[in-house]
């Protein structure tokens, strides 16, 4: 018989799932908006002879956007660059509570430093300044800092709480377990491993 999830675990991937559309959504549409304003920026400059006065600026808001709200999306995907040195050496039985601390620790360095940005957004809000070109609020381009690090480190969160409760394999991210093998590195070894075939067959 198949084990019915609690109802915590329900409401959990229902958060995770809500959070994974909303980092997919803000990542495309910003994109999406680099990419119109880079094209536009380049058509004005050699039809109209002159660049349009706010496309670095915009792209600048929006490259800022990117980095920091799909940190989210690397940690679910277990895309992040780890130092596994220490992790590796500890016994197979312990490692998931090592992940777990780790992920802990991590979880918590997000928040400060999203706790951190998010004084400096108040008080660059309440120096009311804006921007050069586009005159907008200077606060709005640094707030994507502050929603990118609060949802890495809800992820972070996701990814104790799956060590704690699972216990079937050690997970590095509440989607992906410390098995995920990065699929052109398994293309690469497939392809190597036929090679020394070829090499030692008469």
């Amino acid at each position: 018989m198949t084990k019915r999830p609690s109802p915590f675990m329900h409401v959990l991937n229902r958060v995770d799932t809500g959070l994974s559309w909303i980092e997919a959504f803000i990542v495309a549409t910003s994109m999406l908006v680099i990419a119109i304003n880079t094209i536009a920026n380049v058509i004005s400059r050699y039809v109209l002879s002159h660049s349009l006065y706010f496309s670095e600026e915009l792209n600048e808001i929006f490259m800022v956007t990117v980095t920091f709200v799909g940190l989210g999306y690397v940690t679910r995907k277990g895309r992040h660059i780890r130092m596994s040195a220490i992790y590796d050496m500890v016994p197979e039985a312990a490692r998931r509570y090592l992940m777990a601390f780790i992920a802990l620790s991590t979880a918590a360095v997000m928040f400060l430093l999203a706790w951190e940005a998010w004084e400096y957004v108040a008080k660059v809000a309440a120096r009311g300044r804006v921007t050069p070109a586009m005159q907008v609020p200077l606060w709005i381009t640094y707030i994507g800092v502050v929603v990118g690090l609060v949802l890495t480190g809800i992820q972070y969160l996701a990814t104790v709480w799956v060590n704690l409760t699972r216990r079937e394999s050690v997970w590095i991210s509440h989607e992906e377990t410390d098995a995920y093998d990065d699929p052109e590195l398994i293309t690469l070894l497939e392809l190597q491993e036929e090679h020394d075939k070829r090499e030692t067959t008469p």
